[in-house]
């Protein structure tokens, strides 16, 4: 165990070069100890053993443990199944024992923990990180933060009051690419953005399934009634609580999980906090197997001053489940060409060339070739593949901001913002009409009316 754990630190450290891969690292012991002592150590709890847990969320804070002095001390999960497989996966890992709990009351209860990691079911995050908030616990908070308005808003009211720490899982935003795209942008180097591509396209009939589990899971096994926290009551159902990313209004199904991660770089390089407005369409075109979320979708967005309606951008986002080609894809336009993260290459393509300005007496506009950075850094299309440099990145310094008190990379405002676009897509998706936003009231509206599930 000892030397599989030596040759993962190795690989993760080789894989961070060693150091924090988003902005200057803000680790220092004099920076840290008003909250907690720089000799102190962070004990971790984790709310929720899934595949993202498993996979990258725990390798990843692992691997910076002993530099940072945290430990996992802590595990709840409602499911008994998932709890002992967290239990040993932890022993395995590190070498050693956590303390399991049915829920997140009673590990808060116990109050052996001084942050927690939350991955949890889609539609959870923002009321598990009002509890973190509550028991006054930092908080590493899976996207999408919240997939209602009303969860969203006590979701971000609840951290701003408390004053904890969050770190919301937009890993993009530690990833020195996207720094030096946001920098370019914003330095006016690239010109005003006229248009944005966005697509994430799979073909994998077994995304989200998991018929192994639905197969066998009993409702003993679980806490049905606590899974749903606020969702309307209903029977027990296995696919519901296994395969959630399948069915609403447990998840918003591609909005939530994908398009969360991209149409947050749009408000981090824009400035703009949500779309003006919001259309889109799609299905389940192919994959007929009782879900109720679509196998494929596009969206359209309009982004700008709210009162200057002739000043904006356009966002186009697709995603299909039933053919991969194309890949994943986040291309912004402007009049000189084009910022493209997934080759992170800045090239004139598309700019205005010498011949097509010279008709109006213009004169060219066609941007100067660059590297945004490193080609390791590009854009991951699988979370579960195992720990992964952004995921590293974001953690540490989402740990490095638990010590030092800092605003960390993607901090709860950043998950507000995304989930009001995907609320804003949800309802366009749902009802078919154009989704626009009420900065008064924070909701979103579809034909008059607040989106309601």
């Amino acid at each position: 165990m000892k030397k599989s754990r030596r040759k993962f630190l190795k690989q993760a450290s080789i894989a961070t070069g060693g150091v924090s891969l988003a902005a200057p690292s803000l680790f220092s012991a004099k920076s840290y100890a008003s909250i907690i002592g720089s000799n102190d150590r962070v004990r971790v709890g984790i709310i929720g053993f899934s595949a993202r847990a498993r996979g990258s969320l725990i390798p990843s804070l692992v691997a910076f443990q002993d530099q940072l002095n945290f430990q996992i001390t802590g595990l709840s999960d409602i499911w008994n199944a998932r709890r002992d497989w967290g239990k040993s996966y932890i022993k395995e890992l590190t070498g050693e024992d956590v303390m399991t709990y049915q829920n997140n009351e009673a590990l808060y209860e116990d109050n052996q923990i001084d942050a927690v990691i939350i991955s949890t079911a889609d539609f959870q995050h923002a009321i598990h990180t009002v509890e973190a908030a509550d028991a006054k616990k930092d908080a590493y908070v899976e996207k999408p933060f919240a997939e209602t308005m009303d969860d969203n808003i006590v979701g971000l009211k609840a951290v701003k009051h408390s004053g904890i720490i969050v770190q919301i899982g937009s890993q993009r935003r530690s990833g020195l690419n996207y720094h030096a795209a946001d920098e370019f942008i914003k330095a006016g180097k690239f010109g005003d953005i006229m248009m944005v591509e966005m697509t994430w396209n799979v073909n994998q009939p077994a995304r989200w399934r998991q018929p192994k589990y639905t197969n066998t899971i009993q409702p003993s096994d679980t806490d049905w009634k606590r899974y749903l926290i606020n969702r309307p009551f209903e029977e027990w159902d296995a696919r519901k609580y296994i395969e959630y990313r399948l069915f609403w209004p447990y998840s918003s199904g591609i909005p939530g999980q994908w398009m969360s991660h991209q149409i947050d770089t749009v408000h981090w390089f824009s400035g703009f906090n949500h779309p003006r407005s919001v259309t889109a369409n799609g299905g389940i075109y192919l994959w007929k197997d009782g879900r109720e979320n679509a196998d494929t979708m596009t969206a359209v967005f309009d982004y700008g001053p709210d009162d200057q309606p002739d000043i904006g951008f356009q966002v186009v986002y697709s995603s299909r489940f039933t053919n991969s080609a194309g890949g994943t894809k986040e291309i912004y336009y402007s009049n000189g060409g084009e910022l493209n993260l997934a080759t992170n290459k800045v090239t004139s393509n598309g700019g205005l060339t010498e011949y097509e300005a010279s008709k109006m007496g213009y004169q060219a506009n066609l941007l100067e070739a660059l590297d945004l950075a490193d080609s390791s850094q590009q854009v991951m299309t699988s979370a579960n593949t195992g720990s992964d440099p952004l995921t590293n990145a974001h953690m540490l310094n989402w740990m490095e901001c638990v010590r030092s008190r800092q605003t960390p990379n993607a901090p709860v405002e950043a998950g507000y913002n995304h989930s009001i676009a995907n609320i804003m897509t949800t309802a366009a998706l749902h009802t078919g009409l154009k989704a626009t936003f009420d900065k008064k009231t924070q909701q979103v509206i579809v034909g008059g009316h607040v989106f309601k599930y």
